[in-house]
């Protein structure tokens, strides 16, 4: 697969000043506004990646910490880039709004939030904010995919945190009815298994206590006691249509004298049926 430049992108050097990359950002939105191609999937593709890339270099610690990624990383900066960084990240901050906005005055072209939504599809929405002496904006995507210390889990949709965040949250909540997408909480939970299973692996049945499911769990061969097994969306229904949080099982072995006893037990319960089809 290509890998992805944002120098390249935007058609700029490494060197350029912050003007000239805002000068280029705007030529190439206006060429490739999805107002001039209808129906072009490649040109809404490049849309996408032009946004991505300003939104990135037109910020400097952003691009200060890119820059850094592709002396090390080169061609893979943009990868690397993207693990730490959501779409959430990224675009906080932007002026792209007010660029897009200024295209819809100048030429009659749809503005910043019919244009992201066909991006970013269903799962983007924006939600502005006000109190005392601070206005903003939250941008909710639905395609987060980096997670650094501090920021939104992938799929929250929400990229505040803090007592703030969570005013906002019952805010739009209490007064409008909107409940902003959140990640479900994990579960955690414990399996018992055999010291025999646990080398050797295979399929257990397991009902987990804390939200009554009932599940077939894949023992993988050579695991150790202690070792966690993540069931992904097994965890807590998220909020506002969100993913469910992931259960993690952790495996135990049995104990002995319980081990001994479940034989014996067998033993006498297939004897017992011997001696009835007798």
């Amino acid at each position: 697969m290509e890998q992805q430049d944002y120098y390249k992108i935007l058609k700029v050097e490494a060197s350029e000043s912050q003007q000239k990359i805002k000068e280029s950002y705007r030529k190439l939105a206006l060429q490739y506004h999805p107002d001039h191609n209808r129906d072009d999937a490649a040109a809404a593709a490049r849309m996408k990646a032009i946004n991505e890339s300003y939104a990135v270099l037109s910020d400097p610690q952003k691009r200060s910490r890119y820059d850094a990624l592709r002396q090390t990383y080169g061609d893979a900066a943009h990868d690397r880039f993207k693990q730490t960084y959501s779409d959430q990240d990224i675009f906080r901050g932007s002026d792209i709004q007010q660029i897009f906005e200024e295209f819809s005055r100048a030429f009659g072209l749809r503005g910043f939030d019919e244009v992201f939504k066909d991006s970013y599809g269903s799962g983007y929405r924006s939600f502005e904010f006000r109190r005392p002496n601070a206005f903003g904006r939250i941008f909710v995507g639905g395609q987060g995919q980096g997670q650094g210390q501090g920021r939104g889990r992938p799929g929250s949709g929400f990229p505040l945190g803090g007592h703030l965040g969570r005013l906002i949250k019952y805010g739009l909540k209490k007064k409008w009815g909107i409940e902003l997408p959140e990640k479900g909480k994990d579960v955690q939970d414990v399996i018992s298994i055999s010291s025999e299973m646990l080398q050797a692996g295979g399929k257990i049945n397991y009902l987990c206590r804390k939200n009554q499911k009932e599940l077939l769990v894949t023992i993988p061969p050579g695991m150790k006691a202690g070792q966690k097994i993540r069931l992904k969306g097994m965890g807590e229904p998220g909020k506002g249509g969100a993913e469910s949080g992931d259960l993690y099982v952790e495996v135990q072995t049995r104990n002995p004298l319980f081990q001994k006893i479940s034989k014996s037990a067998k033993g006498i319960l297939s004897s017992l049926k011997k001696l009835g089809n007798s």
